[in-house]
């Protein structure tokens, strides 16, 4: 049975204020849309909540990561407010900035696809859902619904009004729709290939965010392409990308191609190695052994030296492979960058060889050890942010390259490195973590990444890049360390945070930033960001830490980026 305390959670009450700071401070023909897909989501969330304990659920089929929610809500939320705030930020130089019109355009673009593939998953959703005979369970996907079709309405019709209605507008409009088609077969891929990996609000967030980001790199590669009718284009990318932007989405262009060339080139030596006959089997049998690995190697090669090279000279233009373009940039006037690589170099072997060696021989909670690896994230990024920004947009980059490169050698136990990697990495796994992904360095890494990769091109707010620091690397793990140690305050019954951590997070987070704003100004910035308003972002987003269930390393930091740029 529906209650007041069902309704209402912590979480919920959270993000609701979050999207609701977001919203007021947005034009109403932009907030208006994020309001009926937040009602949207609400109602979903009530209706798959409502329907987990129901043993012939519908979602069954789809295992979600134990001990989390749904997390629908803030899935469905998160990237919308991200890029709303966005818009807000740049709003603020359209007067004077001659490109800002464009850029402003293209980015508005982007805040309907990824709502639009929020609003799709939410639909997919609910079609899942649509036979539930439970009451409750009806009366949600009712209004869950109609909220979902007072958004289509509201988009079409902005799309109308804002122009003449042609066929430039319809072509516009499939193109954002088909972000939606693209988000619901990937988080249904997500849910189905990689079983307990996720709950449902982080595969929203995941599949949602992917769909933008390809979209972005197709959108790119459309408009470089002039596949557009000279009489005019109905995608218009601003030409204000860097070329270490370029180069990062190329890598991983490739990278993420790479499992389908890996599978496709697998196949093809398997049915030239057979009659045809059990192709499945000698598929898994092949991959355990060497050829699978060569293959993965050859795929590999091919994707880094012809795939990546190929997509950035169409797009941006680089005459020499990005690698050598790399190299160039490290060892032409950089001094700096080559003392900052050493730098990273001894903190990251120190500190894994340190807490790896403490991982296997004493006691330490595996909570606290992973504690540990946030506070070095904010000793190796730290000083880059301030005195090397650029360098560390690449460095994020490459990082996460290396990243997906060995979780691949590691699931498909690529050999002779897969079985090492995979005993390494178990050493620093929690609950979060599947047999299938291990996923917390992941989430780590982009929570720190994003929002200085967001914050590339004109910021206003010099906090907005250390949003991920300052939340994982201080904010969290003050909160854990101090509730852990000396926490007897909870926020719920049936949760572990407590109420002596949340405040030591936010009191350690507001130190870190007013010791920022002295090193900030000693290097040229301007504080722009009001204490006020800092203080409520900061709040937020450590309260969404206390009461959330979800992988708060991939939400928390997106949250408090999204305040900070108001």
């Amino acid at each position: 049975m529906a209650s007041s305390s069902a309704l209402l959670t912590g979480e919920r009450l959270v993000v609701f204020l979050f999207a609701a700071r977001v919203a007021l401070a947005a034009p109403a023909r932009l907030a208006a849309p994020l309001a009926l897909l937040a009602g949207a989501a609400l109602a979903v969330e009530l209706a798959v909540d409502r329907s987990a304990a129901a043993p012939s659920s519908p979602l069954r089929r789809f295992r979600t990561r134990p001990g989390a929610s749904s997390g629908i809500l803030l899935g469905a939320t998160t990237l919308p407010c991200v890029m709303l705030a966005r818009l807000i930020q740049l709003s603020r130089i359209l007067p004077t900035d001659p490109n800002g019109a464009q850029e402003f355009a293209y980015l508005e673009m982007q805040y309907w696809a990824v709502s639009i593939s929020c609003a799709s998953v939410l639909a997919f959703f609910l079609w899942h859902l649509r036979q539930s005979a439970n009451n409750e369970i009806s009366k949600a996907l009712k209004y869950g619904s109609l909220m979902v079709v007072l958004y289509l309405v509201t988009f079409l019709l902005f799309f109308l009004l804002k122009t003449d209605g042609g066929l430039l507008a319809m072509t516009k409009n499939g193109y954002l729709l088909c972000h939606g088609v693209a988000a619901v077969i990937l988080i249904k891929h997500i849910l189905e290939k990689f079983p307990s990996c996720s709950s449902f609000g982080e595969g929203l967030l995941v599949s949602s965010g992917l769909v933008v980001y390809f979209g972005d790199i197709l959108a790119r590669t459309l408009s470089k392409m002039e596949v557009s009718a000279s009489s005019g284009a109905f995608i218009h990318t601003p030409g204000t990308q860097s070329e270490i932007a370029t180069v990062i989405q190329g890598v991983l262009l490739g990278l993420f191609l790479l499992p389908l060339l890996y599978k496709s080139s697998l196949q093809v030596w398997v049915y030239c190695r057979t009659l045809g006959k059990q192709r499945t089997q000698a598929i898994e049998k092949r991959a355990e052994k060497g050829t699978g690995s060569a293959v993965f190697y050859v795929s590999l090669l091919v994707v880094l030296l012809f795939l990546v090279p190929s997509w950035t000279r169409l797009v941006q233009g680089l005459e020499v492979h990005p690698f050598v373009w790399v190299l160039n940039y490290m060892f032409t006037n950089s001094d700096e960058r080559l003392l900052l690589c050493a730098y990273w170099i001894f903190v990251i072997c120190v500190s894994i060889r340190r807490f790896y060696s403490i991982s296997k021989q004493s006691k330490t909670e595996r909570i606290l050890l992973r504690k540990y690896y946030h506070l070095v994230a904010v000793l190796i990024f730290s000083p880059a942010v301030i005195f090397q920004p650029a360098f560390l947009d690449l460095a994020f980059g490459a990082a996460f390259a290396l990243f997906l490169i060995l979780e691949m050698i590691r699931v498909w136990e690529v050999y002779p490195l897969g079985h090492t990697i995979h005993q390494f990495m178990n050493a620093f796994t929690d609950h979060r973590d599947s047999e299938i992904l291990i996923i917390s360095h992941f989430s780590l890494l982009l929570g720190c990444a994003l929002p200085k990769w967001m914050s590339s091109g004109f910021n206003d707010r010099p906090l907005a890049p250390f949003a991920g620091i300052l939340s994982l690397g201080i904010g969290d793990t003050m909160a854990s360390m101090i509730g852990y140690k000396y926490g007897v305050l909870r926020w719920s019954k049936t949760g572990k945070k407590t109420i002596e951590g949340t405040a030591a997070g936010i009191t350690s987070v507001l130190a870190a930033c007013s010791i920022l704003v002295t090193l900030l100004a000693s290097s040229g910035y301007i504080l722009s960001q009001h204490w006020l308003s800092l203080s409520v972002a900061v709040t937020l987003s450590l309260l969404l830490e206390a009461y959330t269930t979800q992988l708060d390393n991939a939400f928390i930091p997106l949250v408090f980026y999204s305040l900070l740029c108001l």
